[in-house]
């Protein structure tokens, strides 16, 4: 019982590292009906954007609490506008001049973009792995049993808190204020919305730049839940979070988060129970069998066709 509520904890934090990056990918599908191939790679970059930021503030867990949760914040507050021009950049060149071509067009440019950030990075900062020594050590200990404890560790509780007040925040944002209302008019019909005046460019823009930054949210902690980052670390997560986003039903941000939890779910117990080579296999074939029953995702509403 033990072992099993530790790895329900692991698997929740997991989990809510890919929710946060699958909220990306759901909302550029959302608006404008395709898939950013290139956003595990911005979750890449956003992570040595922080790894950078830590180094040369060189803050440690030794640190005062008050002085260690000030320049987290602003080494995240960093990370999300560095990460942010970069989606906006992928928006621009891969997407934009694209958007009124075949559908294909703008899902290579986007696998090109993923190739080139991530040999950039490798380029840039080399390909060995980069690690950071703990920044947010302590933790909680749930239940103690025959010698075995579980414990809560404080990045678990932070990465657990912060995807809960992100989605929360951000679905708000998008059924509740005018940003919200322009992105799901886009949603519906990019053309009419652009006749009843929405700026449709600036509006999908802003959904990249609003997507970067939520993974350099989840890069920032997966690099502190996990100390190690590398130039390739993009590829798995994202496909992960994109079979989360799937899974969840893409086009809905609590969906999206759904969809995460349950992959880290599986994962996590998988490795605890199972074979840990064929976690991933498990993972892809949950997908399998939900999608067989609900097409449209857990959350996902079934999609209409314009005639």
């Amino acid at each position: 019982m033990e072992y099993f509520l530790q790895q329900l904890i692991n698997g929740l934090a997991l989990g809510s590292i890919f929710g946060l990056i699958a909220i990306g990918y759901t909302m550029v599908y959302g608006i404008i009906g395709m898939i950013n191939f290139a956003h595990g790679d911005i979750f890449m970059v956003g992570s040595f954007i922080a790894l950078i930021a830590i180094l040369l503030v060189g803050i440690t867990a030794a640190a005062p609490m008050a002085l260690l949760v000030f320049t987290l914040i602003l080494i995240l507050a960093v990370a999300m506008a560095l990460t942010a021009v970069w989606g906006w950049t992928v928006e621009r060149i891969a997407y934009r001049p694209l958007r009124g071509s075949f559908r294909l067009a703008p899902l290579i440019t986007a696998i090109g973009m993923s190739i080139a950030l991530q040999n950039f990075v490798q380029l840039v900062q080399g390909a060995r792995v980069k690690p950071l020594q703990p920044v947010v050590t302590g933790g909680y200990t749930i239940l103690e049993h025959d010698g075995y404890a579980v414990t809560l560790s404080n990045i678990q509780i932070i990465i657990i808190v912060t995807t809960v007040v992100l989605m929360t925040g951000f679905t708000l944002l998008i059924s509740r204020t005018a940003l919200g209302r322009s992105q799901r008019a886009c949603e519906q019909d990019a053309k009419m919305a652009a006749l009843l005046g929405v700026d449709v460019d600036r509006t999908i823009s802003i959904t990249f730049i609003m997507g970067a930054s939520l993974a350099a949210v989840a890069g920032t902690l997966f690099l502190m839940y996990y100390g190690v980052v590398v130039f390739s670390d993009g590829f798995v997560p994202g496909v992960k979070a994109f079979t989360a986003a799937v899974l969840g039903g893409i086009g809905s941000i609590p969906g999206a988060v759904l969809g995460g939890l349950m992959i880290g779910f599986i994962e996590s117990m998988w490795s605890a129970y199972f074979s840990i080579d064929y976690k991933d296999v498990a993972a892809f074939s949950i997908l399998a069998i939900v999608l067989i029953f609900l097409p449209s995702g857990i959350l996902g509403r079934p999609e209409v066709e314009k005639v």
